[in-house]
């Protein structure tokens, strides 16, 4: 059992120095440490200190303890226990085999040697010895392994356990936030309706006192008409501002869009003569619509949304005064194209992509002309469609947004 990477040490014990010498001779030449002790106690000794693989050991040492005596002492030890001890002995009787086996010996080979049948034997009992080495090593790997499983199973059952726990208080928290968040939409509702109904109602007494004061304007007091109008433009910002919120409410909310088909041209004149008439006055507008308005499918409040966005920033940003050009293009694939087309200079230093994408500074909110064009652009993509922006610097800008064509 050579091995050129690791020689086995064995150790001889006995008190013939001959035989000591011979044995010697030979295990070295056939590539073993070789260690040697001349009694029993030496050998206990050496044994100790150099943990020897293999172990010859003589049973008959008159002087001092016999070789059983060493085997027990050895056996009895944790870190000796397992080297293997083959016996020598010139004995042939049953009874002292026997008596060896008892005490751990692994084999007994007798004198005179045949060297040959000792070199096997101290081979195979080595290689058994390995073996039972690497058996220890693959069953204390395999005990490690099952300890650890046992652990990750045991900490995945508590994860499971917390999981579970977890899952139902968030479904129990997650139900109750649910309610709530009904109990509070439905609050929102009530008083954005009831905000509505006041600001319709400022809205209708302040034009009702401007129309019945109309025909005495020459005795009135300017800055009392004044206020009076200021007091309608209040009262409309303040329905839109509602209208706005609503609206909002209800984009967050819909979860299945229902489209219905529409004439576009009765929401444009709703949202010129009814929603935006103030501002209109107010910038001396002039707007041009189109002759023909293809009926589209969508929802009216969000169209309504959309085209009050676009005229609204045509009114500011426009030419002094502005000229607006609403209308409509058919596309390919089953597209139309609805657009606003204002007389400013155009919007050249801004990024379409920026106008259309909400951002921190930009937060979707309700204003008296709209919730903005972030809130534009997921409208028309609800819908499924398109917002857009073309610019040619001192041509004005053209706002758009597309729809499918009815089918």
């Amino acid at each position: 059992m050579n091995d050129r990477t690791h020689k086995n040490t064995i150790l001889i014990i006995d008190d013939v120095k001959i035989t000591l010498e011979v044995l010697s001779q030979f295990f070295r030449e056939k590539g073993f440490n070789v260690l040697v002790a001349e009694n029993g106690e030496e050998g206990v000794q050496v044994t100790e200190q150099a943990h020897p693989d293999l172990i010859l050991l003589d049973i008959m040492m008159p002087d001092g303890i016999s070789g059983f005596e060493v085997c027990q002492r050895l056996k009895s030890v944790e870190t000796t226990r397992d080297i293997p001890i083959i016996f020598m002995t010139a004995l042939t009787e049953t009874v002292d085999k026997l008596k060896g086996f008892e005490l751990g010996a692994a084999d007994y080979i007798t004198k005179p040697f045949q060297y040959q049948e000792l070199l096997a034997r101290v081979n195979a009992h080595l290689r058994i010895r390995k073996l039972q080495q690497e058996l220890t090593q693959q069953n204390q790997l395999l005990k490690d392994e099952i300890s650890r499983s046992q652990k990750l199973e045991a900490a995945h059952q508590k994860t499971h356990h917390l999981l579970t726990k977890h899952t139902l208080k968030l479904q129990n928290n997650t139900g109750e936030l649910e309610k709530r968040q009904r109990e509070l939409d439905a609050f929102a509702d009530t008083i954005a309706y009831d905000l509505k109904d006041s600001s319709s109602t400022m809205l209708s007494l302040s034009t009702r006192l401007e129309k019945s004061c109309s025909p005495l304007m020459s005795r009135l007091d300017a800055e009392y008409m004044g206020t009076l109008q200021q007091l309608k433009k209040a009262g409309q910002q303040m329905t839109n501002i509602v209208d706005g919120l609503l609206l909002l409410a209800g984009v967050f909310r819909e979860e299945d869009i229902k489209l219905e088909l529409l004439e576009m041209s009765d929401i444009v004149t709703f949202v010129i003569k009814e929603r935006l008439a103030h501002k209109i006055e107010q910038y001396q507008a002039k707007i041009k619509l189109a002759e023909i308005w293809p009926m589209a499918p969508g929802v009216r409040p969000w169209l309504e949304e959309i085209w009050m966005n676009y005229i609204s920033n045509g009114l500011k940003y426009g030419g002094k005064p502005p000229r607006l050009e609403l209308g409509a293009t058919p596309l390919p694939h089953d597209m139309i194209r609805f657009w606003v087309r204002d007389n400013g200079q155009g919007l050249t230093k801004i990024k379409p992509d920026e106008l259309f994408a909400p951002s921190s500074l930009h937060p979707l909110r309700a204003k008296e002309d709209g919730l903005g064009l972030p809130m534009v652009q997921q409208l028309v993509e609800k819908m499924g469609g398109q917002a857009g922006l073309e610019k040619t610097k001192g041509k004005g800008s053209l706002f758009y947004f597309t729809l499918p064509t009815y089918k």
